[in-house]
């Protein structure tokens, strides 16, 4: 997919600070410092869209990007990061509750895990979660980079028996270094957002004079 304009928007915190209209909405889900702001950034083929961060923990609101004018980005708080006050994972509880169960323009959540290591239990948690609300679910497995090609089909493997993934849902290999599984994860995307398939192009690079980005507080 070519992507000619992306902009940060907003940090949300209630359904009064949500964007107006009806752009469909997919949101990204994953524990601290799994690489969400990192998967943001190479499918918009950008560096600082969304700041990545050594510090867990820091994503603490809905942030929305606008990508194209056709679809928002919802970067939703990473969890299970023990240096997280309590009193703030309180605060994500019902924040994200309610947004995963009554916004009507999401159309699909990104699960980001690591294809290193089996899913955690929080990870599979929000999966089950997910699961539980019928919301459609992609899960990417991201830094296949940081594994030799001939391991990632038991990686693979080892994601999906953990999660005990569903047929219907998509699984993943991505890497935020090499770019593997961008155009398969706008093909998902697009999918459950408008039922048809982005096309295959060529240019995956977009001229940084086309697009603005805002960078945004880490995660």
């Amino acid at each position: 997919m070519k992507v000619t304009q992306a902009e940060f928007v907003i940090s949300a915190v209630s359904p009064k600070q949500y964007p107006p209209g009806n752009i469909p909405e997919v949101a990204l889900a994953g524990r601290s410092n799994v690489g969400k702001s990192s998967f943001i950034n190479k499918m918009i083929n950008r560096k600082n869209l969304a700041r990545t961060s050594s510090k867990p923990g820091k994503t603490q609101t809905l942030n929305y990007y606008l990508i194209n004018n056709e679809l928002f980005f919802v970067d939703l708080p990473g969890y299970g990061y023990a240096k997280v006050s309590k009193t703030e994972k309180a605060k994500w509880g019902p924040m994200m509750d309610q947004y995963l169960q009554e916004r009507e323009p999401l159309k699909a959540v990104i699960l980001v895990v690591d294809l290193r290591h089996p899913p955690t239990r929080d990870d599979q948690g929000m999966y089950d979660y997910l699961k539980h609300y019928d919301i459609p679910v992609i899960v990417a497995a991201t830094k296949a980079d940081k594994i030799p090609r001939g391991k990632w089909q038991k990686h693979l493997k080892e994601v999906r028996t953990t999660l005990q993934l569903s047929k219907e849902d998509s699984l993943l290999m991505f890497s935020s270094e090499t770019g593997i599984g961008r155009e398969e994860a706008w093909k998902e995307i697009w999918k459950f957002v408008n039922g048809k398939q982005v096309e295959q192009t060529q240019e995956n690079s977009v001229d940084s004079t086309e697009s603005t980005a805002t960078a945004v507080e880490p995660e």
